[in-house]
C-alpha cells in the first residue's frame, strides 16, 4: 500500500479546511499511515465467503411507524416562555452585528 506523502496530507488538510504547520505536517503524516495500514490490515481478514456487516449480530428494523399526531398550536407552545414576540420565543442576542 503507498505511503501519504506529506503534500497529500497537506492537500487533506486544506479541503477539511484544517490549517497545519509544517512540524504537525512531519508528525501526521506517519500517523496516518500507521492508519491506512491499521485499515488495509482488517480488511485482508475477512475473506470472501464473509458477508459485510454493521453489527456482529443479526439486527431487525427497531423503528416504530411513523403516526402523524397533532402537535401543540403556537400558543400552547409558547405559554411557559419567559418572553415571546410574533408567536416566536424571544431570546437574548448573542452576536454583535459583525454577523
Amino acid at each position: 500500500m503507498p505511503e501519504l506523502s506529506r503534500d497529500e496530507v497537506r492537500h487533506l488538510a486544506d479541503l477539511a479546511r484544517i490549517d497545519l504547520s509544517d512540524a504537525e505536517l512531519d508528525h501526521l503524516a506517519p500517523q496516518l499511515n500507521v492508519i491506512l495500514e491499521s485499515v488495509a490490515s482488517i480488511q485482508g481478514v475477512a475473506g470472501d465467503d464473509v458477508v459485510p456487516t454493521s453489527h456482529p449480530i443479526p439486527m431487525t428494523n427497531v423503528f416504530r411507524d411513523d403516526v402523524v399526531v397533532p402537535g401543540l398550536t403556537p400558543e400552547q407552545a409558547l405559554a411557559a416562555a419567559p418572553e415571546s414576540e410574533d408567536q416566536k420565543f424571544s431570546v437574548p442576542r448573542i452576536l454583535g452585528d459583525e454577523q
